[in-house]
């Protein structure tokens, strides 16, 4: 893939240069993450519609689809909005509506864009066909079915199911199809479990999409996704879209369950030592929960990360060097409990960068990417993130 990294901001210079702490993005490990799942997902027949809520970055999106707007997933309207500005037209909006949020849909979609909402209950329906008819735009809805208990959306065979179907239906609104996330899948662990995960979401999906046909309602889409079920499919016959976004950068969940390895992530936090505390055995960061995020994800594997990995800036890991600790506006280092490493020397002023938990956590801290040639600490450009609701 050779994408155009002149599509932001140019910023010539180096890791070395810009305020700590800050986002650097490796373009190149970025881009090996898409075209691993584009490859699995193209050999099992499916489109992939990815979720942008992660990298929350039209410049990042066009790596997707080669520089050209695409399909995409979003979780805000903001950034909605900002894609459609963008060119991007074809937009699934992933999030449960609310009545106060169908004037900026209707507006969207009367911009020409196709923008699909999603809900699970009757009252959201009746909602959106009463803004299809005041609104006169025809809004397309998925039903959001529930296929792990992690989050919203009716069981697979809930016959409320038909009930929501047929009050759009009635009220003007289009029934487009069936939606479903196994976002238990983050806690699965190893490739076993994760197969069962995707094979689970892809039968919920169809269960629910063939019962809506059975009562005579059209269902073309059947959408499912997660970063680990993506990439562990082995069928996905009668799925028309995955739905994925954690997988362009990755992070220290990922690898902790066994989608990805810790040198597939494509982030990292660049942050500054400012001090030590010998007698603590710490080493003191100018990076604190504000940079990384308090995502402790891996508190609930096999191996805690704390906040995150410690790496040089050229991307060497310290050996079991682990940002164990944070404040607002500090990071605290230190060696892994039960490790016989020895705190490393590094003096006040050295740069370094943390493996982030949660990429979508962690981005969401940052306004920029400072973006790197590929391993790299020469920055070719800053890219600018969507921010708000």
């Amino acid at each position: 893939m050779n994408h155009d990294l002149t599509g932001g901001a140019p910023s010539a210079g180096t890791l070395d240069e810009p305020g700590t702490p800050f986002l650097a993005l490796d373009p190149g490990k970025a881009e090996a993450n898409i075209a691993r799942l584009r490859g699995h997902l193209d050999a099992l027949g499916a489109e992939l519609r990815p979720h942008v809520k992660t990298a929350k970055s039209v410049d990042v999106a066009r790596m997707l689809f080669n520089g050209r707007p695409g399909p995409i997933t979003v979780s805000t309207l903001a950034e909605a909005e900002a894609f459609a500005e963008a060119g991007f037209t074809d937009i699934l909006y992933a999030v449960g509506i609310t009545p106060d949020k169908l004037g900026r849909v209707i507006a969207l979609r009367e911009r020409g864009v196709d923008l699909v909402v999603l809900l699970d209950s009757l009252e959201q329906a009746a909602y959106v066909a009463r803004a299809a008819r005041t609104g006169e735009t025809r809004i397309p809805a998925l039903i959001e079915v529930d296929c792990d208990g992690h989050r919203g959306g009716v069981l697979p065979a809930d016959p409320a199911a038909r009930q929501i179907a047929q009050t759009l239906v009635d009220g003007g609104a289009e029934l487009r199809g069936v939606l479903t996330h196994a976002g238990e899948s983050y806690f699965a662990d190893g490739p076993v479990a994760l197969a069962a995960a995707a094979d689970n979401e892809r039968s919920s999906a169809l269960k629910a999409a063939e019962d809506l046909r059975a009562a005579g309602h059209q269902a073309p889409v059947v959408s499912v996704g997660s970063t680990p079920t993506a990439h562990f499919a082995t069928d996905l016959t009668g799925v028309t879209e995955v739905r994925a976004g954690n997988f362009v950068f990755f992070d220290l969940v990922m690898a902790g369950i066994g989608v990805c390895t810790i040198d597939d992530l494509a982030m990292t936090v660049v942050t500054t030592v400012i001090g030590h505390r010998p007698d603590k055995g710490w080493i003191v960061t100018d990076g604190g929960w504000m940079a990384t995020s308090r995502d402790r994800g891996t508190s609930v594997q096999r191996v805690d990360q704390g906040y995150g990995l410690v790496a040089d800036l050229d991307g060497a890991l310290y050996e079991d060097l682990v940002m164990t600790d944070a404040s607002q506006e500090h990071g605290i280092l230190s060696i892994r409990p039960g490790s016989g490493a020895e705190l490393p020397d590094i003096t006040v002023g050295t740069r370094l960068r943390i493996l982030p938990i949660h990429a979508c956590a962690t981005a969401a801290q940052h306004d920029v990417y400072h973006v790197t040639a590929p391993r790299s600490r020469t920055v070719r450009s800053r890219w600018q993130r969507v921010r708000g609701w």
